[in-house]
């Protein structure tokens, strides 16, 4: 769509009011709302705001920041339509530019934008991307009090969950938003809404529409959905799994028939640098100190690097292509959790893979085993290393990454890494309940 769509549609459905979104560094929505008068201009001239009190954005100094529309994105938000009592309320992403109109280097969607930009000068069309973002409802936000007992793709006596994911997949889609299907997870009370692959850039923004519609319906209904990678102890952890591939000339980069996998060079290249890069690109697929309690053995998470087919106890999986179909052809990287950022992680995955094939490192052999019954010296002498153990330990792969500064650039990579820093220290300070009860009266 461009300016004109916009303004046509927001004048055909009665539209007041534009919520205006971006993300800061974390992947926090953040945003303000403006009435649909101010558009016109708005377009053009974008809309002023204070970024200094943005995670990861701007100092007091350097706070002026405009936020600037970007038409493709617009959509109506769901919660008021069939309510002619209330005018329906309108939706877009912004580009944030600074105070002189430039595209401003800490904005997580331009920095996705450069990735893929980086990927077009390699001669891609585009990169698609496909996340499974598993999540949880609880009661409420002050405990972790589950709303069902339910199994890995149980049906029976869900009756909450079960409307709650189906008014999800309703809002969704009255936004333009397709749900190819939902079900129960693992864990009581864990869900998943699956989305069809889309472009890169698009995909991260419905990323962050998601999660905003699966705490909205949630809410709505009394009850509270979180995307926190390990809420409950003794339980699965939420991943977000993302599938991705690359296309040029409009055919899918990754295909090769008659190759093992169906996967081509140019995939067997891209997999060995996000095998060599993973753990420089951890502090950002698994940013929160809670990301670490997921990524343990034993819970379905991937923690070692290795690749293969149906093992999903490596890091990365090539999905079985039982026909030789072309587009279905990809590579899953299993270790992001659903509060990352999406726009960072979409790049950094690209950066790392795009990487491998500039530099034609070589993929060692698939992992058949299951990684998770090997001791430490099976996994040596199979040459399998180990994702970060902490977000202190990723930040120090992160900061140390040359591919990782480039990718961000020197102000966001430098913001990012002190952010990281505040979060881990802030963790590392905190005396928990478990350490008071087991050390308390012995020590």
């Amino acid at each position: 769509m461009d300016k004109q769509d916009v303004l046509r549609q927001i004048e055909e459905k009665k539209v007041k009011f534009i919520r205006l979104w971006f993300s800061d560094l974390a992947g926090n929505l953040k945003g303000f709302m403006v009435p649909k008068a101010e558009m016109i201009k708005g377009f053009d001239d974008g809309f002023g705001f204070d970024g200094s009190s943005i995670e990861g954005f701007s100092r007091i100094q350097e706070s002026d920041m405009i936020a600037l529309p970007d038409p493709d994105t617009f959509k109506i938000l769901p919660w008021e339509n069939g309510n002619s009592e209330v005018a329906p309320v309108g939706m877009i992403f912004c580009d944030v530019h600074d105070h002189e109109g430039n595209p401003y280097g800490i904005d997580p969607r331009y920095i996705l934008k450069q990735a893929l930009k980086k990927s077009q000068e390699l001669g891609f069309d585009e990169c698609f991307v496909g996340p499974e973002m598993e999540f949880f409802y609880f009661e409420s936000p002050e405990d972790t009090k589950v709303i069902d007992h339910g199994g890995y793709f149980d049906l029976t006596a869900l009756n909450l969950p079960n409307d709650l994911r189906k008014q999800t997949i309703e809002a969704l889609g009255r936004m333009g938003i397709e749900v190819p299907y939902s079900h129960h997870e693992v864990a009581p009370s864990q869900h998943e809404i699956n989305l069809h692959h889309e472009a890169a850039l698009k995909m991260a923004d419905i990323t962050i529409i998601y999660r905003y519609v699966v705490k909205e319906v949630a809410n709505r209904n009394g009850v509270y959905a979180t995307f926190m990678p390990k809420p409950l102890e003794t339980e699965n952890g939420s991943g977000m799994h993302v599938h991705l591939s690359l296309f040029k000339d409009g055919k899918n980069a990754f295909f090769k028939k008659g190759e093992k996998f169906h996967l081509s060079p140019v995939g067997r290249q891209f997999i060995a640098g996000l095998l060599k890069h993973a753990r420089e690109i951890t502090a950002v697929t698994n940013q929160w100190p809670n990301s670490y309690k997921r990524l343990v053995p034993g819970y379905e998470a991937p923690v070692y690097l290795s690749w293969g087919q149906r093992n999903r106890s490596a890091l990365i999986r090539v999905p079985a292509n039982r026909n030789g179909e072309e587009n279905a052809t990809r590579m899953e990287l299993r270790s992001p959790d659903p509060a990352a950022n999406p726009y960072l992680t979409f790049a950094v995955m690209l950066r790392a893979g795009l990487k491998g094939i500039e530099e034609g490192y070589e993929l060692s052999p698939p992992t058949t085993d299951n990684i998770y019954e090997m001791d430490l010296y099976e996994r040596q002498q199979a040459g399998i290393d180990s994702l970060p153990g902490s977000l202190g330990e990723a930040i120090y792969h992160f900061e140390n990454s040359e591919l990782m500064k480039d990718t961000f650039g020197e102000e966001a990579f430098q913001n990012y890494i002190r952010e990281k820093r505040y979060v881990w220290d802030k963790y590392r300070r905190h005396v928990s309940q478990y350490e008071l009860s087991e050390y308390l009266p012995v020590l």
